[in-house]
C-alpha cells in the first residue's frame, strides 16, 4: 500500500511539472459573531480599515475590514457562516515589534495579554493552546527570537487572535528574489535594525563604513529572505 500511494505521488509531481502553477491567494478569513455592529466597532478601533459595509436591509449584511499592512481581511455579518460565534481560535497577525503592537493596543483601549512566549521544550501545559503547546511564560522570548514572542487578544464574541512577532524569515517562507515591505511602519523597523547591525559591524572593523547604504541594502533583503546575514 505504501508503494501504491508513493507512486501516485511521483506521478502527480512529474504531471505537475508539464500544468502550469495558479496563483493562489489567500485573502479572506470569516469570522462568526452574534452581534454585527459590535464586531464592526470593535474592529475599527483595533485601526483595521473597513472595505465594505452591505446590508439588504432584511436577512443579510456583510462588513469587510483589513488589518494594517495585511493582504487578508476578514469577513463578517449576517447569514455569512453557520459557525458557533466565538468559534475562531488561532488566527495570528504577524507585527515586527511585539512590545510596539501591543502598547498601540492599549492605546486604543483593546485589552491584550501581556507578551509572553514558549517553555524551551516543554509543550504539554494548562495554558490556552498556541503554536508553542499549551505553557505560556510571562515576557518576551529572552533571545528575541524571531516566530517565539506573542500576545492575544479576542473579540467581543471570543473569537481568539495572537499577535506573534516575526523579525526575520525562515528560508523558503518567502520568494528570496522579491523583498518587499507592507507599510512605511514596517519598513521603517527594518532600517532600525539594519542600523543596529551596521553599527556592530563598524565597531568589529574599527572604521566608519562609507559604503553603508549597500550593507543596509544587503541586511534587509537577507533578513526577510532569511539568508545569511552580512557581518
Amino acid at each position: 500500500m505504501a508503494n501504491a500511494t508513493y507512486e501516485i505521488q511521483a506521478n502527480d509531481a512529474a504531471g505537475e511539472a508539464s500544468v502550469a502553477k495558479v496563483d493562489m491567494k489567500f485573502e479572506i478569513v470569516v469570522i462568526p459573531v452574534s452581534d454585527v455592529d459590535r464586531a464592526k466597532e470593535f474592529y475599527a478601533r483595533l485601526g483595521w480599515r473597513l472595505d465594505a459595509d452591505y446590508d439588504n436591509g432584511k436577512d443579510f449584511r456583510i462588513i469587510q475590514l483589513t488589518p494594517p499592512g495585511s493582504a487578508c481581511s476578514v469577513i463578517f455579518g449576517k447569514n455569512v457562516t453557520g459557525a458557533a460565534p466565538g468559534s475562531a481560535q488561532g488566527l495570528y497577525l504577524i507585527v515586527d515589534d511585539i512590545e510596539a503592537a501591543r502598547k498601540n493596543l492599549v492605546r486604543r483601549d483593546v485589552e491584550v495579554s501581556e507578551v509572553f512566549h514558549g517553555a524551551a521544550d516543554a509543550y504539554s501545559g494548562p495554558d490556552e493552546p498556541y503554536l508553542f503547546g499549551r505553557i505560556r511564560v510571562n515576557g518576551p522570548d529572552p533571545e528575541h527570537r524571531s516566530y517565539r514572542s506573542f500576545a492575544s487578544v479576542r473579540d467581543p464574541d471570543g473569537n481568539g487572535w495572537l499577535f506573534q512577532e516575526i523579525t526575520t524569515r525562515l528560508p523558503g517562507r518567502i520568494d528570496a528574489t522579491a523583498t518587499t515591505f507592507a507599510s512605511a511602519n514596517e519598513l521603517a523597523s527594518a532600517f532600525r535594525r539594519a542600523e543596529a547591525a551596521h553599527g556592530e559591524h563598524e565597531k568589529r572593523t574599527g572604521q566608519r563604513d562609507a559604503n553603508w547604504p549597500d550593507w543596509y541594502a544587503a541586511y534587509m533583503v537577507a533578513e526577510q529572505s532569511g539568508t545569511d546575514l552580512p557581518q
